[in-house]
């Protein structure tokens, strides 16, 4: 089974190499690619049964449980591409899968078959975490959007500042909805990284305890673990699942066991153990906060001002947070009201902070979480410092101290200047309401705030790509889970053993076949035979270049070649960049060529930010950026050589010499682009073909080589 994060080039390079290793080896494979366009070559209950051994070549996690009994080698698909022969060896010696521990990506499994595979793939806790993440940012968003428009539509402005919207009122109730959306994202983040773990009946007690977690009432604090306590609870629930299922019980028992038995007992010992063993400490630090914050009172207020910044950006919503904002509000009524306006300035920092991130470097962040951060930008303007909390579970050790340092320095402003607050609110709302004194430092103390923690993160979160990038690349986009291969390789049989591969779907959209562009089948359209830039000097597009395409084809002696998206003006013989950007930069310029590029500085982006979530070279010389965004019009596919070669941190090391871009738009509909693209895959692990693409001497005979992809 072989899949990949995107599900596009390297699943198919894996599955290819994986089947020419076991025809050398004299063994039978059958290979399932679970790609963008779905599972294909899907294994048969008979493929399973008959196969000595099963290979999952995958970065993501994948349902094990149809291969209960057999052989079982997980390892990242690098590995599948890298050392297909080894690993079809290896297998003939992996541990026997039990199929007790469930299904997918749960932690005996993968710590069972890692420890025989020996490939390097994200650990449990990782894409635990990422799961849970995952499914959290639709409720932070739709909750916090719907509290903050809520307030902005139908709140009524008071005469000491605050915004109150009338009980009844039909703003009210959707601000109830918001209410419910963020109230849930915590059980969710817990549930469902206890369900990455332990599977299907690891969910509901990581969804409880979850909910305990965040109910302080219940252990008798004032303010819920919050986000910090459910990640806790999720994976004490995810490991407590995965412990109980090795019990053995009687034959009997065993199938109420996942539906009755497990969710019962673990939810029970969680729940309790959360209530009587955490919970208590967490009300003790509370309490001790509490009393620790009145003792400062006369302190300085630089230093009050610091210490409130840090408590509120530290856990967003839990215990700690919760003491600095109830000490402030609890002053106001004493007429006191300077502490409220400390918190006030470091409330709205975490959201505005994170969502600034995510626009000063985006090529560090997934679509989804660009998407999340212009949603934690609008919370943050209505001092909802939740709308930070995706970035904080997903990365804690860059994000959560780059919070800290901006709310510091936002609650040290605010009480350098003595800004006030009337209401038990913050952000910029209660400013505009005018419920704050001392407004222009209050907006100056936020934005500083905000502009540090958006460095500071963006720094921290560098640092730490390119530590995984020095270690082997990196990896797939956090706030997303990374995808798996498989391979069921040849086992102990020998020359007649039997093997079964198979892999995962990731969903990526796609696109139909293009309208041929005036011109774009006809070498004379583009220009002469190398006018595509053959020789590197010029863009060789020919009077044609920017025609777009109008519908009306024009007949070729050209061979089609992927359908027509790769056509001879998107045909470079030799490639002038040297380094990775300059060549991405390059190829768009390429595609430009088409007229079916509308921003190429776009495309560039999009290709760069997916580099960023793992490189595309995939090895054998070979580089495949791609990139879906509307800076396109309609699916293009480019081709260069480069004769020093590009170095893309391929896995195997080789510079890439032969570079594929395939860019799509962003609404495309069907798959045909990603049929051709894994057609494409397959062929360039032949290397008699990369030799042909190699040695072909101008645009015309690299389209006859390229025209043997079928």
């Amino acid at each position: 089974m072989t899949a990949c994060p995107t599900g596009i080039a390297h699943t198919y390079m894996a599955a290819e190499k994986l089947t020419q290793a076991a025809e050398a080896l004299g063994h039978e494979i059958k290979v399932e690619t679970q790609g963008s366009i779905g599972a294909e070559n899907v294994l048969s209950d008979n493929d399973v049964r008959d196969a000595d051994g099963v290979i999952i070549a995958a970065d993501k996690d994948v349902d094990r449980s149809r291969f209960a009994g057999k052989r079982v080698l997980v390892v990242g698909v690098a590995e599948g591409i890298r050392n297909p022969g080894e690993l079809i060896e290896r297998v003939r010696t992996a541990p026997v899968y039990g199929g007790e521990d469930g299904g997918a990506g749960t932690a005996a499994g993968v710590a069972a078959s890692a420890g025989a595979g020996g490939g390097k793939e994200r650990s449990v806790g990782y894409k635990a975490l990422m799961n849970g993440v995952s499914y959290m940012i639709p409720f932070v968003v739709v909750g916090g959007l719907l509290i903050a428009i809520s307030l902005a539509l139908g709140g009524h402005p008071q005469a000491d500042g605050g915004l109150v919207i009338p009980d009844g009122s039909f703003w009210k109730h959707v601000n109830d909805i918001g209410v419910i959306g963020f109230t849930l994202m915590v059980p969710v983040l817990s549930g469902y990284i206890a369900y990455a773990i332990g599977d299907r009946p690891a969910l509901v007690p990581g969804m409880i305890g979850g909910w305990i977690a965040n109910t302080g009432a219940l252990y008798g604090s004032k303010a819920g673990a919050g986000f910090i306590g459910a990640i806790v609870t999720g994976f004490l629930a995810g490991f407590l699942v995965v412990w109980i299922k090795k019990v053995r019980v009687p034959r009997f028992v065993q199938p109420i066991m996942p539906i009755i038995v497990i969710p019962i007992v673990a939810t029970t010992a969680l729940g309790l153990f959360f209530i009587y063993v955490i919970g208590r400490p967490i009300s003790w630090v509370f309490t001790h906060l509490t009393g620790w914050l009145g003792g400062m009172t006369g302190s300085s207020a630089v230093l009050l001002g610091a210490i409130l910044g840090l408590m509120i950006a530290f856990d967003m919503g839990g215990p700690v947070n919760k003491t600095a904002f109830l000490f402030g509000a609890g002053l106001i009524a004493s007429g006191n009201q300077t502490v409220m306006g400390m918190c006030a300035a470091a409330i709205p920092v975490m959201p505005l902070g994170q969502g600034l991130a995510t626009l000063l470097r985006r090529r560090l962040y997934s679509e989804q979480e660009r998407e999340t951060g212009m949603a934690a930008l609008f919370m943050g303007l209505f001092g909802i410092s939740e709308g930070a909390i995706p970035f904080a579970a997903a990365r804690p050790a860059q994000v959560i101290p780059a919070n800290m340092l901006g709310g510091a320095v936002a609650g040290a402003l605010a009480g350098t200047a003595g800004v006030t607050d009337a209401v038990p609110h913050g952000g910029p709302i209660v400013a505009v309401l005018g419920a704050v004194g001392g407004v222009p430092v209050f907006f100056l103390a936020v934005v500083v705030g905000a502009v540090v923690t958006a460095l500071t993160t963006v720094a921290l979160v560098d640092l730490s790509e390119r530590g995984k990038g020095g270690k082997g690349g990196k990896g797939a986009p956090t706030g997303a889970a990374a995808a798996p291969a498989v391979a069921a390789g040849a086992g102990a049989g020998g020359p007649s053993g039997t093997a079964a591969a198979t892999g995962a779907r990731t969903g990526a959209a796609s696109v139909p076949a293009p309208t041929p562009a005036a011109g774009e089948g006809d070498e004379d359209g583009a220009g002469d035979e190398d006018g595509a830039g053959d020789e590197g000097g010029g863009e060789g597009r020919g009077d044609g270049a920017q025609a777009p395409a109008d519908g009306h084809s024009v007949p070729s002696p050209s061979p089609e070649v992927l359908s027509g998206y790769l056509t001879a003006r998107t045909v470079r013989t030799r490639l002038a960049a040297g380094e990775k950007e300059a060549a991405i930069r390059e190829m768009a310029e390429l595609a430009a060529g088409t007229g079916r590029v509308t921003d190429v500085a776009e495309l560039v982006r999009v290709a760069l930010a997916r580099e960023a979530q793992g490189t595309t070279g995939l090895g054998e010389e070979i580089a495949v950026p791609h990139a879906k965004t509307d800076a396109v019009t309609a699916p293009v596919v480019c081709f260069a050589r480069s004769a020093e070669g590009v170095e893309w941190g391929s896995p195997d090391g080789t510079k890439a010499r032969l570079v594929f871009m395939i860019a799509v738009p962003e609404a495309a509909a069907g798959d045909e682009h990603l049929r051709i693209l894994a057609l494409l895959s397959r062929k360039l692990m032949d290397p008699a073909f990369r030799a042909r693409l190699q040695g072909a001497e101008g645009t015309a005979e690299v389209l006859a080589v390229l025209a043997e992809i079928r």
